[in-house]
């Protein structure tokens, strides 16, 4: 994509301007570094497509890759032109929660990204010590609708197959449900009194799920008026 004018913004935007290229970014700077987590983020991108996108920043000076495990494989970072990008894209994501959200249409709502996102997002801090398994289900979806986040020594994995382990906590809702929760317009509190999204297990995991299920950092972002839209005193 090229433009043909020297402004700075067109230049950025050559390459920014790019399908994909910005959360590309956006799963960088949320601590993706290896490329299979970078899929999870975005499981709607071709393989060969991320690897060429990847090359780009790479080739730009924005991202650097590093060999890992005896040069078997390999993780990308953020260099300092690229993390001089987080204030733009901090700024994106405000924008974009109060002027392009809009309703979410059937084919947004993404099981994957979303449980990717609950499982960074979880706040294993106000979990129980040792081993903790929730199994998230969607009854509303054929496919991927049993979900398993296995929290352990520190560390949280992200299952679609069961982990053979005993569940302490299993969280059911509709899709939609847990989008609207993870995104803001649902309080989960509201969500578990209306039964939209309903527990069974461990009574003190379900008692404190507000205080674990982390939920998008933009999430206090509240929609703009639509008739500051129309407003033309300033055109």
């Amino acid at each position: 994509m090229e433009y043909g004018q020297f402004c700075p913004i067109a230049k950025a935007t050559q390459l920014l301007g790019e399908r994909w290229m910005l959360l590309i970014l956006r799963e960088l700077f949320l601590g993706s570094h290896r490329y299979s987590e970078l899929q999870r983020g975005l499981p709607r991108i071709s393989p060969s497509l991320l690897t060429k996108r990847l090359k780009q920043l790479e080739h730009a000076g924005v991202v650097v890759r590093k060999s890992k495990q005896g040069g078997q494989a390999h993780q990308y970072y953020l260099t300092p032109a690229g993390k001089e990008l987080q204030p733009l894209m901090e700024n994106l994501a405000v924008w974009g929660m109060r002027w392009a959200r809009g309703q979410l249409r059937d084919e947004e709502l993404d099981v994957e990204f979303l449980m990717w996102d609950v499982q960074r997002r979880l706040r294993i801090d106000q979990l129980p010590d040792g081993e903790t398994i929730l199994c998230f289900i969607f009854g509303d979806i054929e496919h991927y609708n049993h979900w398993w986040i296995v929290v352990r020594d520190g560390q949280v994995d992200l299952c679609t197959d069961n982990p053979g382990v005993d569940v302490d906590l299993y969280v059911r809702s509709s899709l939609r449900t847990m989008v609207e929760v993870w995104e803001g317009d649902l309080q989960l509190q509201t969500a578990l009194r209306d039964e939209r999204v309903s527990t069974q297990g461990d009574k003190m995991l379900a008692k404190t799920m507000t205080s674990w299920f982390g939920i998008n950092p933009y999430a206090d972002v509240r929609p703009g008026d639509p008739a500051l839209t129309r407003d033309t005193a300033d055109c």
